[in-house]
């Protein structure tokens, strides 16, 4: 039966006894829900922390190489992720490896859920892989130990995949993102595009008064505490105390602000809670030199940047020894790795974009305005709008020319001009940027620099003084147990620990819990004890905030201070020395003598090529002249690859392409004049073709700015004149053909006498100059023929050959006579 229409939900009772009831019961309620999540919240820490290989990927998947049985073992492993049912992986498109960080938490948050990195890269039809690892660590693992490790991995997955267009694609979130580029950094060949997800790679950098993690080495004396602390864990440092690093910057979040949200809304987000702690409760643990080396040549000697880190084989870690294409996704809202971190090293590499382009780097970023750290790899939205795109575009992003690019993604709309190129529901634009983009962002400090600089000395000093007056004491007195039952008693492991099952006190609350379900009375959101009970809520959160805000006033106040002071500065050794604290690394001489070389040979190939080689040059000159491409252009280069016979393989266009764009740096007049070279070779259909593919590419985006209208312009004159030419050439060619053919008409005497006449020297065929004057003034109708003739004889290109035009003037002059 219809409703009346009179049909409501009851208002809620302004009753002050009523309201105070319903909310005590309701209140009640949620304390008995609240404490059951946490009971099973142990529960699922214990069975989690009890597999031999705990990790928390949301799909099926497979062991194709364990790290342990390397000549280096290490902890970690290579998994193949099965994709779900209904979703097949297309063996030509390049492979993914997902490497999550080794922070203290464990694997698997790059493929927590189905909108994930692996879920965006598996339903593309990728094959994907991922980079797990143990809780606990090989006896003699290291840092460099795990780079062979992760080489190791890209070696078996591109001979798993040798069809596959172009090297995998590798995705490194967080820690795993310094680390996968200094793999790069060492086995350049085995990578494709790399992206990096809220990666910290310049320690150094950050923003006054927004990034106060970066003052902690200094607060804290150095490194000589990462030493206490592995030796108090008998040589294995905790991750948790890692973790609880993250929670210490945000004290509103973890103290209040994440129970509370559990606590009002427990029937609705037990779920979601469980699910993401039992990734942040699972701590892993590292080796004590690891961790040492993590922080001595990372954290607070902040040496990657300037290539300053050699391994033990003697091999020097420069980041511009990279040729992949490197993706930098950051944020604004990211306290643990903000936008100066993730984008510094670009400044300190490189001075000019002249170096950017002799080294052949690509580099592309997108800052986001508002996602926190864990939600660059873990939110659906970003999974949905970032990664898609950047999984969907990634063979854009491996033919991109040499320089830096802001990766920019707009909402399609129904005005979006060609909307069906973009795949999904945006489109991704790269805009050419310049170092002093990225310096405004990173906006670094050379005072600063000194202060970090004095703390990496001090920090050598401390910790040299510990390892000779106190770490062999603090060795001596522990104990495997002592170090296990430390662990144990950590601040954030001891709850999942007490607030379980095991606990006999707490094993009853899933009793009363199943009740309360079953009887659960919820309160009103209208009622007044809820409302106020939000009100308090916010006036903690609050609060807490600004407990957080001056502490970390406080601790940069301190920092500036204290290591700002001369006295400080003279002690750590930085005045006797002159300059800036970080100096450029600058460019060996075998690279700058290479570089020359390659200039050399690349001016002396300015005219080889054909009309493939000149539609890349007009593609470059005009994309180049708008700042930027869009994947909707590259679609169309795409679906022209895919039709054409003789297409490129992916590898062998990127390769002309960014041999095309050096051309264009190193002299982008003569690369253009030497076009019409490039172009004789070609017919006037193939001419016209490729112009219009050409001009459908870079017209398929939004439309051309004044400047590239101004550069298609330009192509299309030089583009039409050889069309022009060609055409001259065909037609001048056509008589000549048609000549050679067999004749099936009757012989005329006429022709006869043409074609003989058309064979004789051009010496004996051309007449007496009186004869000619003679034969245009008695004959009006031969004056334009006369006209026409210097006009055809101008425009006959200097190349044709003499024979064809010797006798073209033969046959000419017959036909007068």
């Amino acid at each position: 039966m219809a409703g009346s229409g009179n049909d409501h939900a009851p208002a809620p009772s302004f009753n002050p006894w009523t309201a105070a009831y319903e909310y005590a019961v309701d209140a009640w309620q949620r304390g008995v829900l609240y404490a059951d999540v946490m009971r099973q919240r142990g529960n699922q820490y214990h069975a989690h922390m009890a597999k031999r290989a705990p990790n928390v990927l949301s799909m099926e998947f497979e062991l194709v190489l364990d790290g342990r049985e390397l000549p280096r073992p290490v902890n970690y492993g290579l998994l193949r992720i099965t994709p779900p049912a209904g979703v097949e992986t297309d063996p030509i498109k390049r492979p993914f490896l997902v490497v999550d960080p080794r922070a203290g938490h464990g694997p698997g948050i790059g493929g927590f859920k189905p909108e994930s990195e692996i879920g965006v890269a598996v339903r593309a039809g990728h094959p994907c892989y991922f980079a797990t690892f143990l809780p606990q660590p090989m006896p003699t693992q290291t840092v460099e130990d795990v780079m062979m490790a992760e080489a190791r991995f890209l070696e078996e997955i591109i001979a798993l995949h040798p069809d596959a267009e172009g090297k995998p694609v590798v995705v490194a979130n967080c820690q795993a993102g310094w680390q996968i580029m200094m793999t790069a950094a060492v086995r350049p060949e085995l990578f494709g595009p790399i992206i990096v997800a809220g990666a910290p790679l310049s320690y150094w950098a950050g923003w006054r008064g927004m990034n106060p993690m970066r003052y902690a080495g200094g607060l804290l004396g150095g490194s000589w505490l990462t030493a206490l602390t592995s030796d108090l864990g008998n040589g294995k440092f905790d991750g948790a105390w890692l973790v609880q690093n993250f929670e210490n910057l945000n004290p509103a979040n973890t103290l209040w602000s994440k129970q509370y949200n559990l606590y009002s809304k427990v029937d609705t987000e037990a779920s979601r809670y469980l699910s993401f702690e039992k990734w942040w409760g699972g701590h892993v643990f590292l080796n004590g030199p690891e961790i040492q080396y993590i922080v001595d040549n990372l954290f607070v000697g902040n040496r990657l940047a300037t290539a300053g880190l050699v391994t033990s084989d003697g091999i020097r870690i420069d980041l511009r020894n990279i040729r992949s294409p490197i993706v930098v996704f950051c944020s604004k809202g990211d306290n643990i790795t903000p936008p100066p971190q993730a984008l510094g090293w670009i400044p300190d590499l490189y001075q000019n974009e002249a170096e950017i382009l002799a080294h052949g780097q690509t580099i592309v970023y997108a800052v986001h305005e508002s996602i926190g750290h864990l939600g660059i790899f873990v939110s659906g939205s970003v999974a949905r709008k970032e990664h898609q795109e950047f999984t969907s575009n990634i063979d854009m992003i491996d033919v991109l020319p040499p320089g830096i690019y802001q990766a920019e993604i707009a909402d399609k709309t129904p005005d979006t001009p060609n909307a069906d190129l973009a795949y999904g529901k945006y489109v991704l634009s790269f805009e050419q940027r310049t170092l002093d983009d990225v310096r405004a962002i990173v906006d670094r400090n050379e005072e600063d620099d000194q202060r970090f600089a004095a703390v990496a000395r001090i920090s050598d000093i401390n910790l040299g003084m510990y390892r000779s007056f106190m770490q062999p004491w603090v060795r001596a007195m522990v104990t495997p147990q002592s170090a296990e039952w430390m662990q144990r008693l950590h601040p954030l492991r001891l709850p999942y620990e007490l607030i379980s099952d095991r606990n006999p006190m707490i094993a009853p609350i899933a009793q009363v819990a199943e009740r309360v379900r079953e009887h659960r009375q919820e309160a009103s959101p209208a009622n007044p004890f809820v409302v106020a009970q939000e009100m308090f809520s916010n006036m903690v959160e609050t609060s807490l905030n600004i407990w957080q805000e001056l502490r970390d006033s406080a601790d940069e106040r301190t920092f500036m201070s204290v290591y700002g002071s001369p006295v400080v500065q003279d002690l750590a050794g930085l005045g006797a020395k002159s300059g800036p604290p970080r100096k450029h690394p600058g460019v060996s001489p075998e690279h700058r003598r290479f570089m020359e070389e390659r200039a050399a040979e690349l001016r002396s190939m300015l005219q080889e090529g054909g009309l493939r080689v000149a539609a890349i040059r007009m593609l470059l000159y005009v994309s180049g002249a708008e700042g930027g491409l869009d994947e909707r252009s590259f679609a169309l280069i795409r679906k022209m690859r895919a039709d054409a016979d003789n297409a490129l393989t992916l590898e062998e266009f990127k390769d002309v392409i960014r041999v095309q764009a050096l051309m264009m740096t190193l002299d982008s007049a003569a690369a253009i004049q030497a076009m019409p070279r490039l172009l004789e070779s070609s017919t006037a259909a193939e001419i016209r073709g490729s112009l219009d593919a050409m001009k459908g590419v870079l017209e398929a985006a939004e439309p051309l700015s004044e400047a590239a209208r101004e550069s298609l312009d330009e192509m299309e004159r030089i583009f039409e004149s050889a069309e022009r030419r060609a055409q001259k050439r065909e037609q001048a060619q056509a008589p000549a053909a048609a000549r050679q053919a067999p004749k099936s008409r009757t012989a005329d005497p006429v022709d006869d006498l043409v074609e003989a006449a058309a064979k004789v020297p051009a010496k004996t065929a051309r007449p007496h100059r009186a004869a000619a004057r003679k034969a245009t003034n008695g004959s009006a109708a031969a004056k334009p023929a006369a006209k026409a003739a210097p006009k055809a004889a101008a425009k006959t290109p200097a190349k044709a050959p003499r024979k064809r035009a010797a006798a073209k003037t033969a046959t000419r002059q017959s036909s007068k006579a």
